[in-house]
C-alpha cells in the first residue's frame, strides 16, 4: 500500500473512532448521571479521554505529514510522535485519574441513587458502536501486517505508525471497560452493595493506565530515534552487501524519522579497484533497490570507508534492540 493510501486509511480510522467515542461519551454521561453509577461515570470519562485522544492523533497525522523544508530537512515526521505522546498523557491523567479516584470514593462512601436500566441500555449500544470502530482498526492492522510480512501482534509491537496502534489499543480497552462496567453495575444491583461498582471503576482506571503507559513508551522510543525492526535491517544489509564493487558493510545505521520516513546510513568498504564513477553508480543503485523494496525509505547515505585491520568480507553487525547480542 502506498504511503499516501496508508496515511489516508489511518486518518479514516482515527476519524471513525473519534466520532464513535464522542457519541458514546455523551450517552454514558447521561446514563451515569441518571443511575449514579461510578462505573458508568468512569466509562464516560474513558470515552471523553478517547475522544480527546483521537483529536490529538488527528493532529499527529496532519502535522507529521508536512513536507520537508529548509529548517526541517528531514520533514516533520517526529512531530506526529509529540502529539501522540500528548494523547497518551491525556489518557493517563484525564481517563485513568478520574476513574480510579471516583472508584475509590464510591468504595468508601457506598452511595447509589438512580435507575440501573439506563446504564444497561447505554452499555449495550456502546459495545456495538465500539465493536464497529475496533473492526476497522483490526482490518487496517491485518492489511499492514500482511504488507510487512509479519504477524498482527508483531506489527502492533514494532510499527512506527502509533496512531493505528493507539486506536486499536483504545478500542480494545473500551470493550473490556464496558464489560467491567456491566459486571460492576450488575453485581451492585444484585447484591445492593456499591462496592462492586466502585471496584469496576478502579479496574477501568487501571486498564486505561496500562494503555497510556504502553503508548507513551512507544512514542518516547520513536522520539529518541528508534531503529527499524531487526528483520528489515537484515534485508537492507543484504541488499547493500550484494551491490557491485561492495566488499563489506562496515556499519549500518537506521532511524525512523516518522511513520512513513526511514533514514539509512552505512559505512561501505568498496573493492580497492572501484573508481569514483563505480561508487556513484552503486550509490544510485542502493537507493533504487532499497526504496523499491521499502517505499518508506526516504534517505540513503553511503560513506566509503577503508577496511579495518584483519577484516573479512562479511558485514560487521551493530547491536539491535530486537535481537540478543552475539555470543563471544
Amino acid at each position: 500500500m502506498p504511503n499516501a493510501a496508508a496515511r489516508t486509511e489511518s486518518v479514516g480510522t482515527v476519524v471513525v473512532a473519534g466520532a464513535a467515542n464522542l457519541a458514546i461519551a455523551a450517552a454514558k454521561l447521561v446514563a451515569g448521571l441518571l443511575s449514579g453509577s461510578a462505573a458508568m461515570l468512569s466509562e464516560a470519562a474513558h470515552s471523553v479521554a478517547d475522544t480527546t485522544t483521537e483529536v490529538l492523533l488527528y493532529m499527529a497525522l496532519r502535522r507529521g505529514a508536512r513536507p520537508a523544508d529548509l529548517r526541517h530537512p528531514f520533514g516533520y515526521g517526529k512531530e506526529s510522535y509529540v502529539w501522540a505522546l500528548l494523547a497518551a498523557l491525556f489518557t493517563f491523567v484525564g481517563g485513568a485519574g478520574f476513574a480510579i479516584t471516583h472508584g475509590v470514593t464510591t468504595v468508601l462512601v457506598h452511595e447509589h441513587r438512580g435507575d440501573y436500566l439506563a446504564s444497561y441500555v447505554v452499555l449495550a449500544v456502546s459495545f456495538g458502536i465500539e465493536s464497529v470502530s475496533l473492526a476497522r482498526a483490526v482490518r487496517q492492522v491485518r492489511r499492514q501486517s500482511y504488507r510487512w510480512r509479519t504477524t498482527p501482534r508483531r506489527f502492533l509491537r514494532l510499527t512506527a505508525d502509533t496512531t493505528v496502534k493507539a486506536v486499536f489499543l483504545e478500542d480494545s480497552a473500551a470493550l473490556v471497560g464496558l464489560l467491567l462496567a456491566a459486571l460492576g453495575v450488575g453485581l451492585s444491583e444484585l447484591t445492593g452493595d456499591e462496592l462492586y461498582d466502585g471496584i469496576a471503576s478502579i479496574l477501568i482506571g487501571l486498564l486505561l493506565l496500562i494503555v497510556a503507559t504502553i503508548l507513551a513508551h512507544s512514542n518516547v522510543s520513536l522520539l529518541v530515534g528508534r531503529a527499524v525492526p531487526a528483520r528489515m535491517r537484515h534485508e537492507i544489509e543484504h541488499d547493500l552487501a550484494g551491490l557491485p564493487t561492495v566488499h563489506r558493510i562496515d556499519t549500518l545505521l537506521t532511524m525512523q524519522l516518522g511513520p512513513d520516513d526511514i533514514l539509512v546510513a552505512a559505512k561501505v568498504d568498496f573493492h580497492d579497484d572501484a573508481t569514483g564513477a563505480d561508487i556513484e553508480a552503486v550509490a544510485d543503485e542502493a537507493e533504487r533497490r532499497l526504496t523499491g523494496r521499502y517505499p518508506e525509505i526516504r534517505y540513503v547515505f553511503l560513506d566509503p570507508t577503508r577496511s579495518l585491520p584483519g577484516a573479512s568480507g562479511h558485514a560487521r553487525h551493530t547491536p539491535h534492540p530486537d535481537q540478543p547480542p552475539p555470543t563471544p
